[in-house]
């Protein structure tokens, strides 16, 4: 068995609105910061082990569908390095 590191990140579906980050952003711009936009990201790290780089991307992307992320409303992004 190999160790892998695994990130996950989720973000909102264009179109899909953010409330946490249009507080963000103006509370920003209320301090004097000038953005185009923002928006809000989760991140999950996840350390596993597994027989294969395939097998451990089949896995976390198990958890983040059942989990991590709601495929219908969100993003998101696997990055796998091995340990």
């Amino acid at each position: 068995m190999t160790t892998y590191s695994a990130t996950v990140t989720v973000r909102l579906k264009q179109g899909v609105l953010d409330p946490e980050a249009q507080t963000t952003k103006q509370a920003l711009e209320r301090l004097g910061f000038e953005l185009d936009s923002l928006s809000s990201v989760d991140q999950f790290e996840i350390e596993l082990d597994a027989e294969s780089e395939n097998s451990a991307r089949e896995r976390v992307t198990e958890m983040t569908e059942r989990l991590l992320a709601n495929p219908t409303m969100h993003d998101y992004e696997v990055t796998l390095d091995q340990r």
